[in-house]
């Protein structure tokens, strides 16, 4: 089976410093779940960025769908990330002013293809969102709320539903769980898992709590794909 994202022979590191990721080979497969450990300061941030086409690498490639990352302008990573990837951020990044509903639908309005995915999928951006937010478990009515309103639970399901809206083959989420306690971050992982399968999307979940990793696909390592030394792990 051809690999969703693919990283062969990645290095990367900031100006000046000695490099932080030097990761011979990953792949992650269409559909599957992973869990992704590491401590803080180890990497993984960085290679979040790396995988987004934020940063792009010293040497390797980053290869999504095929495409090598690494070869696309500024402006074609922008519009590449946008189309493809959905983002579940460890603080969420909702946008306070606006209301739910709107909050879900900004992918749409910066990539056709997830707009065109979710109204085929649901007859519409605004039925794709509820339909969402529906399975996510958000209560009915809170559509129009604004996104300052929320819970933080409340807030975790608005933004799984922003980043899942229009079937994006690959959804990113970095420590989204951390403020939540034990049974509601099963619950929300299991709805997650859920609306990925439904979507056909790939899910990579980078997390310190170890705790989660028996109930995805795989489970790795950060310290064990990274070749570049971790002084603050020894």
């Amino acid at each position: 089976m051809t690999a969703l994202l693919e990283l062969t022979d990645l290095g990367f590191a900031w100006p000046g410093q000695p490099e932080l990721l030097d990761i011979p080979h990953f792949q992650l497969a269409p559909g599957e779940t992973l869990f992704l450990k590491g401590p803080s300061g180890s990497g993984k941030t960085t290679l979040l960025g790396l995988l987004g086409g934020v940063q792009t690498p010293g040497r390797g490639r980053v290869r999504l769908l095929g495409e090598d990352l690494g070869s696309l302008s500024a402006g074609a990573r922008d519009r590449f990330r946008v189309e493809h990837t959905g983002y579940i951020f460890q603080q969420f990044n909702l946008l306070p002013f606006l209301s739910v509903r709107e909050n879900v639908e900004l992918p749409c309005r910066f990539s056709r293809l997830r707009r065109t995915r979710a109204s085929q999928r649901h007859g519409g951006v605004a039925r794709a969102a509820e339909a969402l937010l529906t399975h996510l478990g958000l209560p009915e009515g809170m559509l129009e709320r604004r996104a300052d309103s929320l819970s933080i639970g409340q807030q975790q399901r608005v933004a799984a539903a922003r980043a899942l809206i229009g079937q994006p083959e690959l959804v990113i989420a970095d420590e989204p769980t951390s403020a939540l306690d034990a049974d509601t971050r099963e619950a929300f992982l299991r709805l997650l898992f859920a609306e990925c399968r439904e979507a056909g999307a790939s899910l990579l979940f980078v997390s310190h709590d170890r705790s989660l990793a028996g109930l995805f696909d795989r489970d790795l390592s950060l310290s064990d794909l990274n070749r570049a030394s971790q002084p603050m792990e020894r």
